[in-house]
């Protein structure tokens, strides 16, 4: 008779000492979020919002590897080529859902972010109230290279950033280092991963003034090395203006971004930079409103589905945008996607 193999949770969460632990236990997709994920954490957080035997919460990782690498969206564009928009909406509605209850969570909401955070992840991490990196984190918004847009609350969160570090991030969806991460702001503390274990221990013993004892001098930062040309080129919230400024530079610098915008969906360029230009002055449930209220139109334009069959699906790393460059957008047509 064989055994029925019992699948293990993709969310860990268990109180102890006063620490309600969260671990997203999905290593082999690099804790990539999937609409049941995002349900066990909104119950877990839900559950220990009013529990006294819990002071604080962690959340982390397994395998390593991946903090968490964001939304399924594979998952995604299978909804949207099988027409079920309901399960499409269903995802990003709770996912947003949970990322006000993070930002408005009445108790310390530690993030130990080791290795990979983008998109979702990002979503899980930043509205936090602490926010701690290790020499192996990686942040980014790739949204753009797949014909989507910084979502999870970015639209608040990135244009607050100095200067214009939210646009040139949001639109190249550049790698940001632990150093980075800790000058911008997006991170709070920067542990080493050898501390880790004695970071969650001081945690139990002492709550968050653990984090002051165990941090240590960031990294270096790349982004506050090329700061003046990230303010001078990207001060236009309009993408054509952006890219003749980065023309007229010439610089290897500007020919780098541009060679890294010319990958990214134009549509994605467009609606991305006019997102943040009033996320600016939005709070954030405005924001997420503004965000969900966009994926509907976004994800169904033809653009996310090849974006993340070149990027996730196929790996060609070859879209086929429609309209394929800046030069054919509408600015029109994007402002409509935001009614």
């Amino acid at each position: 008779m064989s055994e029925t193999t019992v699948a293990e949770p993709t969310v860990l969460a268990e109180v102890s000492g006063g620490v309600g632990r969260l671990v997203l236990n999905r290593p082999k997709a690099l804790n990539a979020l999937d609409l049941a994920m995002i349900r066990a954490l909104t119950e877990a957080l839900e559950a220990w919002r009013e529990d006294p035997a819990v002071r604080l919460v962690t959340i982390e990782g397994a395998g390593g590897r991946a903090f968490c690498a964001g939304g399924d969206v594979r998952a995604i564009r299978d909804n949207v080529l099988r027409g079920d928009a309901a399960a499409s909406e269903a995802f990003f509605a709770s996912e947003y859902r949970l990322n006000r209850i993070i930002a408005e969570y009445p108790k310390p909401y530690v993030a130990l972010i080791d290795g990979i955070s983008m998109g979702g992840g990002m979503g899980l991490s930043i509205h936090g109230s602490h926010r701690v990196v290790t020499e192996h984190a990686v942040m980014a918004m790739p949204e753009t290279a797949i014909g989507l847009f910084p979502d999870i609350g970015a639209s608040h969160f990135l244009p607050r950033l100095p200067g214009r570090l939210g646009l040139y991030l949001a639109l190249t969806g550049a790698r940001i280092s632990p150093g980075d991460a800790i000058h911008v702001g997006l991170a709070t503390h920067y542990v080493p991963r050898s501390a880790l274990e004695s970071l969650k221990a001081g945690l139990v013993r002492s709550g968050v003034v653990a984090l002051e004892a165990h941090a240590h001098p960031a990294p270096d930062s790349l982004l506050a090395r090329d700061r003046a040309a990230i303010d001078d080129c990207f001060t236009p919230d309009s993408v054509p203006e952006i890219l003749a400024r980065l023309e007229a530079r010439g610089d290897a610098w500007a020919k780098a971004q541009l060679e890294s915008l010319s990958r990214m969906s134009p549509t994605s360029l467009c609606v991305t930079a006019e997102l943040l230009r009033r996320g600016a002055m939005m709070t954030l449930p405005e924001c997420l409103a503004m965000e969900l209220n966009l994926t509907r139109k976004m994800i169904a334009h033809p653009d996310f589905a090849e974006g993340v069959r070149a990027q996730v699906v196929d790996k060609t790393r070859d879209p086929k945008w429609r309209p394929a460059t800046v030069a054919a957008i509408d600015h029109a047509a994007i402002l409509a996607m935001f009614d």
